[in-house]
């Protein structure tokens, strides 16, 4: 016997999404960066050659090691990243 699915939340919503490559000193950073209404302003920001992710605002750019442990860089590889979600978001 099937049971019914229980969703917490199934909505859609329009985003804006850009794709950004960009190579660092040691390393390629291939991105799609997502800005919804979602998230308390805070941007969805993927890793596309790393399969990984992370919900990043400016308070989580500056937090140290944060970007480190979320997208598992070096810190020079973590720093340039910074530096452009600096900008970015």
């Amino acid at each position: 016997m099937e049971e019914e699915r229980f969703f917490l939340y199934d909505e859609k919503e329009k985003s804006d999404t850009r794709f950004v490559s960009f190579m660092g000193e040691t390393h390629r950073h291939d991105l799609a960066l997502v800005k919804t209404s979602r998230y308390y302003g805070k941007t969805l920001v993927l890793d596309i050659q790393g399969n990984r992710f992370g919900i990043i605002g400016h308070d989580d750019i500056e937090e140290p090691g944060y970007l480190e442990h979320a997208f598992n860089l070096t810190e020079v590889d973590a720093e340039e990243l910074r530096e452009f979600l600096r900008e970015a978001i």
